[in-house]
């Protein structure tokens, strides 16, 4: 697939760029060569391989999930203008 440069034009228009003639130009190659590198990828046949997360056989390192702050909830709800519950009220913004 390859663009035209009213097609690419039409693009920017939606996106609100402004482009001259000469970056209509190179942007609609620089697109068409995206395009030709997808069409590439879509040629290859990946039949019988498996998806991966990433391309190399990595251990995500986890640290210990412990508590590393104090509990200061009931500090910020004594300080907050108005509460309930265990919740923080808020005034209406949007009728």
């Amino acid at each position: 697939m390859s663009l035209s440069n009213d097609q690419v034009g039409h693009i920017a228009r939606l996106a609100r760029i402004a482009l001259s003639e000469a970056e209509i130009e190179a942007t609609r190659d620089k697109l068409n060569g995206i395009f030709g590198l997808i069409e590439q990828m879509q040629a290859v046949d990946t039949t019988g391989v498996e998806p991966m997360s990433h391309p190399q056989e990595l251990a995500t390192r986890l640290r210990p999930d412990l508590v590393t702050e104090a509990d200061r909830r009931d500090a910020f709800q004594k300080i907050a203008p108005q509460t309930e519950a265990g919740l923080y009220l808020v005034p209406k913004v949007i009728e």
